[in-house]
């Protein structure tokens, strides 16, 4: 099967680097996905491991779709016999882009009818209850070529599950394990994140430092189809196997809220990584460290959070506090225009993330070895 990974912008690297490591080599990224070859064991494996992608896709088919017509057969000599069933609760989703066909919900309906149709036939039936597992099927049209895909799973891979607390402006989990991965941690360096939250970051970076598959407590919506055969439980066992035990110094996670805090320990215990993490309400100046080459990953206030007047303030003492560490590493994300500036000092590293739809730059300031790595 042809698969695909979606990305966000700005996470490509990290994304085809757990690929390589999951071992299928160096795969191509184009227009915000990228693809490989694979079965059902790798589609498991996919949605069980990836820390940074969005879902895992099948690419079923490209054609021309210049018209309604062409769209219908295109979609209609799919074999959607051999995924969906006849109980199979089917969506449909996608986008038009500079096509003549204009409205997805008109083109997506056309799509549907066309399955409906090809799925009757093959199957001998005269209706489709749709009241089985969901199957969403993804119709994506830009100028006169549609691409067809289906979604092996389901709720987003950002949703692992531990985060059922709400509050204000959560970091994607995705974009936090990315954040993670592309930088200088690794299991046993010394961690601090001093802007929590609820608690996103340092739970993804004790995950990324036990090696803990981030969907291994989790359903995907192939699991619930007749198709796939049962490879879910054998890619959980695989990731399983590949946890690390040994005994690691916790991370860092601090922030002054005392609300944020009691919510990001709320969290980190949901996702197995308590023990992993030592909290406490702490004014981010306050925090010092006699380790050397630690990291400090965070996501601290951008203007929609707190006044702009006292943005300045706030990243200036954020800055002065990074430099009082021995040969630290600091990432950290915002929207904050003035960010670099008043933190102090040209960033190594620059990098474009979204973050809850507002456009974000990540900022990397380098310490000691090891040597810079790309992000």
């Amino acid at each position: 099967m042809k698969l695909s990974v979606p990305v966000a912008s700005g996470v490509e690297a990290s994304v085809k680097r757990q690929l390589k490591q999951l071992g299928y080599g160096d795969c191509p990224a184009l227009q915000g996905r990228i693809r490989l070859e694979g079965g059902w064991q790798d589609v498991a494996r996919l949605n069980v491991n990836l820390r940074a992608g969005e879902r895992v896709l099948i690419e079923l088919a490209q054609f021309p779709a210049p018209d309604f017509d062409a769209l219908f057969e295109g979609v209609r000599a799919i074999p959607w016999e051999e995924y969906l069933g006849a109980h199979s609760r089917i969506l449909m989703d996608g986008k038009c882009v500079e096509s003549k066909l204009m409205a997805i919900k008109a083109s997506g309906g056309v799509a549907k009818k066309a399955i409906v149709e090809r799925l009757r036939a093959k199957l001998g039936v005269n209706t489709l209850d749709e009241r089985g597992p969901r199957a969403v099927v993804g119709i994506f049209i830009v100028g006169d070529r549609a691409s067809v895909t289906l979604d092996t799973t389901g709720d987003g891979l950002h949703k692992r599950g531990y985060r059922v607390r709400t509050y204000s402006a959560p970091l994607r989990e995705t974009t936090a394990a990315a954040m993670v991965e592309s930088s200088f941690f690794r299991a046993g360096k010394p961690f601090a994140d001093v802007f929590c939250g609820s608690g996103t970051i340092p739970i993804e970076a004790a995950l990324y430092m036990r090696s803990i598959a981030p969907g291994r407590n989790r359903t995907f919506d192939f699991a619930h189809w007749q198709c796939a055969p049962g490879v879910l439980e054998g890619a959980r066992e695989e990731a399983r196997d590949l946890e690390n035990h040994a005994p690691l110094p916790p991370v860092e996670a601090s922030d002054i809220s005392r609300e944020a805090v009691e919510i990001a320990k709320f969290h980190a215990a949901r996702a197995g990584v308590a023990d992993d993490i030592r909290f406490c309400v702490r004014d981010m100046r306050a925090f010092t460290s006699g380790e050397r080459c630690g990291v400090m990953i965070s996501n601290p206030p951008y203007g929609e959070r707190l006044k702009a007047s006292d943005l300045q303030g706030l990243y200036r003492d954020f800055g002065k506090m990074y430099r009082s560490l021995h040969d630290w590493s600091c990432y950290f994300l915002s929207s904050y225009e003035g960010a670099e500036r008043a933190f102090g000092g040209r960033a190594e590293k620059k990098r474009r993330l979204w973050n809850a739809g507002i456009a974000c730059t990540l900022y990397s300031y380098f310490g000691a070895p090891p040597a810079v790595k790309s992000l």
